[in-house]
């Protein structure tokens, strides 16, 4: 497949006189033509940092998007930007399939006043582009063929189970299966798995099991849905490709485009899975992360109808790959659980989540918090989460809560009563912070 992208970026170079680079559409280096030529402004930093670390930085790609690229159908002239390391201007080919961009061939354009590429040659640029958009999306659709040895390996029991369904998901990748790989949960995923996702090498939907039922009570204050390990709620796992353990950027970038279009099927009439009214009309826009292509809802509003999404640490091949999606699920829950995380969540930045979302399957319903986490006492649960949160801080508890210190010592003494908890010792305060923390993920 490599061969066959690097004879069409030739052919576009031959066609134009100009050398082509082609780059998916994160941005991510795929092939690029050779370059002989004297001229120092034609290998400015923007294009050899690309060559020689295979991707572009973030910058970057904002500044080429700014310019209309992902929702181009021809081709763009980008000038040139000498402050940005722009020295010479660039011309972009998009390369789409099915309306949906795939990624992007770039050429470097003629100096001004110098004549560039007639509009006979950029139609017939256009024309293997659009070949080339084929072939990307041939290969994110083969990532989605694979679901069902990667849903295996998702959902077999450990031991020699876990190893055949490995093996057999190996086989299955080839050589690519022991590279580095990053699992991205996005829940809930109505419907099937979609036909493809640029970058991915498995896509596949997993049932959802959890002792949540659908409408149950949220973590204290929050008011918000059932979380994303409620019973009948499936997820989508995708299995990204990464050329470094810290460079989770496609990762992050695939999470972020794939909430919106869980959110539009799940949105129904404006109305988020709860049934209340997400505040107003969906809206196109771009998905967080650089989303390429117009979407019917954005990400703040897949957030409020309750999608969220999570990626777990890079791992090396196949064989830790069940405990790579226990950590993307558990950031998925923790994002729905704390908007502070979301909507697309990391499990090395979600705390203490990190051990609760594994521990908190099923609803927490120790006897000593049981009272404080009825509707009635949810103020109360609030006021002891907070104080909780800033280390028993009266002050800092106050002041975040908005309210007197004394009225902070009146709740937290009807705390004590309820729960028959003594917040001034350290083991109560752990059990209380632990429960409350847990309540949010149910």
């Amino acid at each position: 497949m490599k061969g066959d992208y690097q004879d069409l970026v030739d052919e576009i170079s031959a066609l134009l006189g100009a050398p082509a680079t082609l780059e998916n559409r994160d941005f991510r280096l795929i092939a690029f033509g050779a370059h002989d030529s004297d001229d120092d402004l034609a290998m400015d930093p923007v294009r050899t940092r690309s060559i020689l670390t295979r991707q572009s930085t973030a910058d970057v790609r904002s500044w080429f998007e700014a310019f209309g690229i992902a929702r181009a159908t021809g081709p763009v002239r980008i000038p040139a930007a000498p402050d940005a390391g722009v020295f010479r201007g660039r011309i972009c080919l998009p390369v789409r399939y099915r309306g949906i961009v795939q990624g992007y061939v770039w050429l470097l354009d003629q100096e001004p006043g110098k004549p560039g590429p007639g509009p006979a040659a950029l139609d017939a640029a256009m024309e293997v582009a659009q070949r080339i958009g084929v072939l990307l999306a041939e290969e994110a659709k083969a990532g989605a063929d694979l679901s069902r040895e990667f849903l295996a390996v998702l959902t077999a029991g450990r031991g020699w189970q876990q190893d055949m369904a490995v093996a057999a998901l190996r086989a299955a990748l080839g050589p690519g299966g022991d590279g580095l790989h990053a699992a991205v949960c996005v829940t809930p995923w109505p419907g099937e798995a979609p036909a493809s996702v640029p970058g991915a090498a498995a896509v596949c939907v997993v049932p959802r099991r959890g002792g949540g039922e659908p409408g149950s009570a949220a973590g204290p204050g929050t008011g918000s849905g059932p979380g994303p390990e409620a019973v009948g709620e499936p997820a989508l796992a995708v299995l990204l490709r990464l050329r470094s353990t810290d460079a989770l950027a496609p990762a992050l970038a695939a999470a972020a485009r794939l909430l919106p279009r869980a959110a539009e099927a799940t949105g129904t009439g404006g109305k988020g899975p709860a049934g209340k009214a997400t505040g107003g009309k969906a809206t196109g826009g771009k998905a967080t992360g650089g989303s390429a292509g117009a979407t019917a809802v954005t990400t703040a509003s897949a957030t409020a109808r309750g999608v969220t999404a999570g990626v777990a640490d890079p791992v090396r091949g196949l064989a830790d790959l069940h405990v790579a999606w226990e950590q993307a699920v558990a950031a998925a829950r923790a994002a729905a659980a704390q908007p502070r995380f979301g909507p697309v969540a990391q499990w090395s930045a979600i705390g203490p989540y990190r051990m609760l979302a594994t521990l908190a399957a099923d609803p927490v319903d120790d006897p000593a918090a049981r009272p404080l986490l009825t509707p009635t006492n949810r103020e109360l649960a609030r006021t002891a989460e907070v104080f909780l949160d800033c280390a028993g801080q009266a002050g800092r508890a106050a002041a975040a809560l908005g309210i007197h210190r004394q009225t902070l010592y009146y709740r937290l003494a009807r705390v004590e009563q309820l729960t028959g908890l003594d917040l001034d010792e350290g083991e109560d305060r752990l059990l209380l912070h632990m429960a409350l923390k847990a309540a949010r993920l149910t």
